[in-house]
């Protein structure tokens, strides 16, 4: 059996939690809103044709900010079509299929309302530019008496929608992106874009495109150079990654986390660099806005459909291990990395699936909802000392167990999240916490690597209840089986 000690420094405090870490992707793109959230066909769906039971699996799954309507889709998409109560469909040349505009900025927001989530809207820097981007803030946001904003109250919202989440375009320095430029062309498009979205609204925050991932040729000079140009105008810069296993190195894969890392220190340096050259005093914080385990399925083929089925990937248990392994990151990083998005919600890549009349969650939801449930408070400081490492083809020798620890100041209540990287071996870990603690839950995810949820069996893969545990004063002893995201949640 490994060992690892995890010390908590209780006086180190991270950041604080932010639902804004918890966040997901709604694009329209395969299933995802057609037939997806929206699906007036549907035995669930009510008068206004979203579906009920989609709406009550994202309330628990806890979902935080909601990136909106993309994703490549936003590229080449006008958000006039989607509002008023004429409605044409259009060819969205992001997916090659038809968008029927049914469902738009208003079906958006009472979705949003109906599962507490923020709104993240993004704009189109791709097709159209600097001029759609103020009058899609004028509407959304001003009370009344202009031209957009009065015909968002002529089309049934009296009420300004107060959105305050904005991103700039998205992966602007993809060669497959509608409207991609150089990065000094899309910097210079995006520092106007920001400066006169702010004079509309100078509440607003707004998130520029970094690279579309970190293996892209231009990493890093494309960052340098957007901030450079939109340094003082912006708040957050984005990154996208999906992470994926190298033929059969299942260590490698469940160490993903060491990349995503790697990844974000990368760009924070980056970003302090930029500021510190600027001697600004201004801070450029993470927008993780993109994030999951690759795509495998092959789509089939289709020739403008209305929501073909796009990217519909199964996820395995060990993919939701690894997930489980990335939100770690990702809370260890909440200094930072203010904002995250898991993409996406339903059928595309996505935690939830249905089919007409049912939905069910995949082994990705459970870490996801979790994660949301159980992080509360503050994230603290660790250290982790293990025995021994484990080998991987992809990553070389990682540490057997990744851990973070959150801390509730409200009620003193501490949640410990473990993965155990080996595929072979039990870990038995060790955890400082402060005296007079007891455990109140227990859970464990993983099992059969391979085990997926369907619709027929839905409940395959799901947390398991475990009594490996005990606490001995300040000391809190646990075993983490092989292969598994675990956590554990103490109370005084």
């Amino acid at each position: 059996m490994l060992s690892s000690r995890v010390t908590v420094d209780p006086t180190a405090v991270v950041a604080p939690v932010s639902p804004r870490l918890f966040g997901t992707l709604v694009e329209h793109m395969g299933r995802c809103v057609y037939e997806g959230i929206f699906d007036p066909g549907d035995v669930n769906a009510d008068a206004s044709g979203i579906r009920s039971d989609v709406v009550d699996l994202t309330r628990e799954l806890g979902v935080g900010p909601v990136r909106y309507p993309g994703g490549n889709f936003v590229s080449g998409y006008d958000w006039q079509e989607g509002v008023g109560p004429e409605r044409t469909p259009r060819l969205d040349l992001a997916w090659h299929s038809i968008e029927p505009n049914t469902f738009g900025l208003h079906e958006f927001m009472d979705w949003t309302t109906r599962v507490g989530a923020e709104p993240m809207l993004a704009v189109n820097l791709g097709t159209r530019g600097v001029a759609e981007a103020v009058e899609l803030v004028e509407y959304a946001n001003l009370p009344g008496g202009t031209r957009f904003a009065d015909l968002r109250r002529a089309n049934g919202a009296e009420e300004p929608f107060g959105i305050k989440l904005w991103c700039l375009g998205n992966e602007m320095d993809g060669p497959w992106q509608i409207g991609h430029r150089s990065a000094a062309e899309y910097g210079s498009t995006a520092a106007q874009a920001a400066r006169a979205m702010k004079f509309i609204d100078p509440s607003i925050e707004l998130v520029i495109c970094g690279s579309s991932h970190d293996r892209m040729p231009t990493f890093g000079s494309w960052e340098r150079t957007v901030l450079e140009l939109a340094y003082d105008d912006i708040d957050y810069i984005s990154m996208h990654r999906y992470y994926e296993k190298t033929g059969d190195d299942r260590v490698g894969y469940l160490a993903s986390a060491v990349g995503m890392d790697s990844f974000i220190d990368t760009v924070v340096a980056i970003c302090d660099e930029v500021g510190a050259a600027r001697g600004s005093a201004h801070k450029i914080n993470l927008s993780f806005d993109e994030w999951n385990v690759e795509i495998r399925v092959q789509d089939p083929a289709h020739d403008w459909a209305v929501a073909p089925r796009l990217s519909e990937d199964v996820h395995f248990a060990e993919d939701a291990v690894v997930i489980g392994g990335l939100l770690i990151s990702l809370l260890r990083h909440s200094d930072r990395v203010a904002v995250a998005c898991f993409a996406q919600l339903v059928n595309v890549m996505a935690p939830i699936r249905t089919e007409r009349g049912v939905a069910w969650r995949q082994p990705s939801y459970y870490p996801l909802a979790l994660t949301s449930r159980f992080a509360r408070g503050e994230v603290l400081r660790v250290d982790i000392q293990s025995s021994d490492t484990v080998s991987s083809a992809t990553r070389g020798d990682v540490d057997p167990v990744d851990a973070v620890v959150t801390r509730d100041p409200a009620d003193g209540s501490i949640s410990v999240f473990g993965i155990n990287r080996s595929v072979t071996d039990d870990v038995a870990i060790e955890v400082s916490i402060p005296e007079g603690m007891h455990v109140v839950d227990h859970l464990e995810l993983g099992g059969d690597p391979d085990a997926t949820n369907t619709a027929e069996h839905p409940d395959r893969v799901i947390p398991m209840s475990s009594a490996a545990h005990s606490v001995d004063g300040t000391l809190l002893r646990a075993t983490l089986p092989p292969a598994t995201w675990s956590v554990i949640t103490l109370a005084g």
